[in-house]
């Protein structure tokens, strides 16, 4: 009976070992696909953007000159496809917008995902890009999820005039507990360790690198926050405390009802009026005029 016990404890121990292996494999893998080419209504072009041996591949679209341009990070496993419906509202607004696909997203190359922290080199890259396109423009971020990671984790120099923060994750142990917990129960918090460990391993990459919690208060721009409230990838009351980690100016908009998912999507018109009177005041700033956050913004579809 002992004997079988210990077998069985045994084989239980090495059965959980192997799934998160498997689930740390799934993670990090690449999210690669063909993209196609751009939307005709969007009058863009594709492009190629150097990020030291590789590139990132993406959409440029060039608007109203002066007017501001916006680039567009999707979240993970996604491609810049998750933003279409963004560009198409700026660009209506006159904005110029880049879409690219992250490191190891669509078309641009990359071993794995990781969170943040190699995709930051494209959106580096990508800043630089629209800053040499249009050098008298000012520039506006939006990120998503993964896309927002990697804007607060690339610490831009100089930062952008405006960025969009969506659904961000404040810490990659928070980040891998909540997943966890999402897919195993109860169970799956405390098997985070098993997961974390793997990164330093895996991707060369220490977990202390990725605390976007930590790295959002040097960001140097006004930032909007954005979650839903029954996001249980990022939970409100992390969002919140993300919000509180940030320099001002800052605002913070409460979704009712959404989850993970595309807030856009979500609330198409209630988005679209938040990021354009966000943007407009940052971008398109009168002389002399000031902003004045709201702590939290709720708006209905």
């Amino acid at each position: 009976m002992i004997r079988r016990l210990a077998l069985a404890a045994l084989f239980g121990f090495v059965a959980c070992i192997a799934t998160m292996l498997w689930v740390g494999s799934a993670l990090t893998a690449p999210a690669n696909r063909p993209v196609g080419s751009p939307p005709p209504e969007l009058g863009a072009s594709a492009v190629a953007i150097p990020v030291g041996s590789s590139f990132v591949k993406g959409w440029f679209a060039q608007g109203e000159l002066g007017a501001g341009a916006v680039l567009l990070l999707h979240g993970v496993r996604s491609d810049r496809h998750q933003m279409l419906g963004r560009a198409r509202f700026l660009r209506e607004a006159g904005y110029s917008v880049l879409l690219i696909d992250l490191q190891a997203h669509g078309e641009s190359p990359g071993e794995y995902i990781t969170f943040g922290d190699r995709e930051r080199e494209g959106v580096l890259a990508s800043l630089a890009f629209l800053r040499h396109e249009l050098p008298t423009d000012p520039i506006g971020v939006i990120g998503v999820s993964l896309g927002a990671a990697s804007i607060v984790l690339a610490h831009p120099s100089p930062a952008p005039d405006a960025v969009v923060l969506e659904s961000m994750y404040p810490c990659i142990e928070a980040a891998v507990s909540n997943r966890l917990s999402i897919r195993f129960g109860v169970v799956g918090a405390r098997l985070a360790p098993l997961l974390l460990w793997q990164l330093p391993l895996r991707l060369g990459i220490p977990t202390d690198r990725l605390q976007p919690i930590d790295a959002v208060s040097t960001i140097g721009a006004p930032v909007l926050f954005a979650s839903g409230t029954e996001d249980q990838h990022t939970t409100w009351r992390e969002t919140e405390n993300i919000f509180a980690a940030a320099a001002e100016p800052k605002d913070l908009w409460k979704v009712p009802g959404a989850a993970h998912v595309d807030l856009y999507k979500f609330a198409p018109i209630a988005y679209k009026t938040k990021i354009l009177t966000f943007f407009s005041k940052w971008l398109r700033m009168r002389p002399n005029q000031s902003f004045q956050p709201t702590s939290v913004t709720e708006l209905q579809r």
